[in-house]
């Protein structure tokens, strides 16, 4: 990697962690002439190049360099001339199932490419709005998965720990914002394309209510279903892209005027917990159930039966809509079928063996299902689901590629279906640095109160800040949480201060652990262990460089051991854990809240 591409990904780092120029902040920039539409594409141009050396496959083309500050300085005449631009200089992508005019357009399929006669009804509205487009990005090929490794392009992979996959199917747009490449970037959404990726990558995703947004020069994946959505930091950018894009297109025949249904948010669905589904996830579990607390801020939270919606979603692979993906896909399937990623063709080409009597039942059934979907919204004024119950690395998710992306779309498959409105937002961060999401659910036209609630659920769940991007392909620095021996100025500090640790910060574990002294452990050290029936425990937490953790956790000697704690804060750190036989004799001193506490009254 060069110099200045170091230099430039440094910077993007930490904006990332900081908190970047937005949608808004960029736009106002430019209005106001504190900076200029080129300048901010020149910006734009450095970061994607520098980033190229370590995600070049997150794009499938991109606009020349010369188009991209052509395109600049022609927004920088307009607000000269008093145009009146809400989205004045804002870089932004565009999936490649998008038409975009003068890029090509792929899905994805090589085989499959074609050049657009015009630009996608939402992109002219970008653009006549003063956005600038810089490239088009990779996908699932033909929007189908949730995971973002079926492309001839490469595989996208999580912006903050390249292990793990990055989501899809809208996985490069996922990317391009969360790298802090552009402000915002168009993704679509079918079962979930635009909520999973959001979740992993620490970002909004919004997926507006059917037919609010035009999806003329959009690559059908289930045309009757499909949405065009936007990736942004905040939920205020995406309302300000949403308010220049939503709008009803004549020409779409699936558009529909805008209406918008308030919530009064008293009463919030949550699924029964015998029926939520983690596969084997505690973390997500953990993360989810802290999120219910903020929300329980906002409205009474209700369990309700997943049932119905599961039924729902089922039909969305074993239904119908199968049918209506081969039909979309007919004419590749037909002429070149090879030139299908293996696993997509195995998705689709079933469809074609669907009769015409069970493609009405599964119509007349799905009928049913959102009858049942629309009464709920009686009891309820909106859901509040996981995104995804866990994530996979891109090596567990290539090894079984149809069973763990089923799972990534366990609660997101039946919005579309049963015409839902959908705000996918963080809600914490894992201890591998990906993100957890949960998604708020609304019925038809709730947009732009889902955007409401979502304010109102930050604003409670106060976040931590988003980690730092992986740039090498490895986690650059390792926190650890420290409780008894190793805290400052205690007998085992040495071994951090030897290995260059800094200093975090003192902080609390979540209410979920109790602390033993050890009987006959030399020097005194503690024993912490998970419990539902525990309280907060002080600790310290390090930062140490990835080999430097890898010396400590050597020396760490049984029967402790290094794990995963959650601090106070819903964030997951590594840190000291015990097996079972370390409370053999040992004291319970959980109620002194920390070593500290136990030494001085032991002096």
């Amino acid at each position: 990697m060069s110099g200045p591409a170091i230099t430039a990904l440094t910077a993007t780092a930490t904006a990332t962690a900081a908190g970047r120029l937005g949608v808004q902040d960029i736009a106002a920039a430019v209005r106001g002439g504190a900076t200029s539409a080129l300048a901010v594409a020149q910006d734009a141009l450095a970061r994607i190049e520098a980033y190229d050396a370590v995600q070049p496959q997150i794009w499938i083309s991109r606009a020349s360099r010369e188009d991209v500050l052509a395109a600049a300085s022609a927004v920088d005449a307009r607000v000269a001339a008093g145009e009146d631009l809400p989205l004045a200089g804002v870089p932004f992508a565009v999936k490649d199932n998008i038409d975009v005019s003068g890029l090509e357009t792929t899905a994805a399929c090589p085989a499959f490419a074609y050049e657009p006669e015009s630009d996608a009804d939402v992109v002219a509205r970008l653009l006549a709005a003063g956005a600038i487009c810089v490239g088009k990005t990779n996908l699932d090929q033909f929007a189908t998965g949730l995971n973002g490794t079926r492309s001839p392009y490469g595989i996208p992979r999580n912006a903050s720990n390249l292990a793990y996959v990055s989501g899809g199917s809208s996985s490069g747009s996922s990317i391009a914002v969360a790298a802090g490449l552009v402000a915002f970037a168009l993704g679509t959404d079918t079962a979930g394309s635009g909520r999973v990726p959001a979740a992993f990558n620490h970002l909004i995703g919004f997926k507006p209510t059917k037919g609010r947004w035009s999806t003329r020069g959009l690559v059908p994946a289930c045309r009757s279903i499909d949405c065009i959505t936007v990736f942004t930091d905040s939920t205020a950018d995406a309302r300000l892209v949403d308010r220049v894009v939503a709008g009803f297109d004549p020409a779409d025949p699936y558009s529909k005027p805008l209406a918008d249904r308030p919530l009064a948010l008293r009463r919030i669905g949550v699924p029964r917990r015998e029926q939520r589904v983690w596969f084997g996830d505690g973390e997500s579990e953990y993360l989810y159930d802290q999120a219910l607390t903020h929300l329980a801020a906002l409205g009474e939270i209700v369990e309700i039966d997943l049932a119905p919606l599961l039924e729902a979603a089922q039909l969305l692979y074993g239904g119908p809509w199968v049918a209506e993906r081969t039909a979309a896909m007919a004419g590749i399937l037909a002429s070149n079928p090879l030139a299908v990623d293996p696993t997509v063709r195995a998705v689709v080409e079933p469809g074609a063996a669907i009769a015409a009597t069970e493609l009405w039942n599964g119509i007349y059934r799905m009928a049913d299902l959102k009858r049942h979907a629309d009464l709920l919204w009686n009891e309820l004024d909106m859901l509040a689901f996981p995104t995804t119950g866990t994530t996979y690395r891109v090596a567990e998710m290539l090894a079984a590629p149809v069973a763990l992306n089923s799972n990534l779309g366990l609660y997101t498959n039946f919005v579309n279906l049963l015409d839902m409105a959908a705000l996918a937002v963080p809600a914490g961060i894992r201890a591998n640095a990906t993100g957890f999401g949960i998604t708020l659910i609304g019925p038809a036209d709730s947009d732009r109160a889902l955007f409401d609630a979502a304010d109102a659920y930050l604003s409670a769940a106060a976040l931590p800040s988003t980690p730092p991007l992986d740039l090498e392909g490895k986690m650059q620095t390792v926190k650890l949480a420290v409780v008894g021996a190793h805290l400052k100025d205690m007998p085992l500090h040495w071994q951090l201060t030897s290995r260059d640790a800094e200093f975090v910060g003192a902080f609390e574990t979540a209410p979920n652990y109790r602390l033993y002294a050890m009987a006959d452990s030399v020097p005194p050290k503690p024993a912490l262990v998970h419990s539902a029936d525990g309280a907060p425990i002080k600790v310290e937490v390090y930062e140490l460089g990835v080999a430097e953790f890898g010396s400590f956790v050597v020396d760490v000697p049984a029967p402790l051991a290094i794990g995963t704690v959650t601090l106070a804060d819903g964030s997951s750190v590594k840190g000291f854990v015990a097996e079972s036989r370390a409370l053999d004799g040992a004291e319970d001193i959980t109620s002194l809240g920390g070593w500290r506490a136990f030494v001085a009254r032991a002096a």
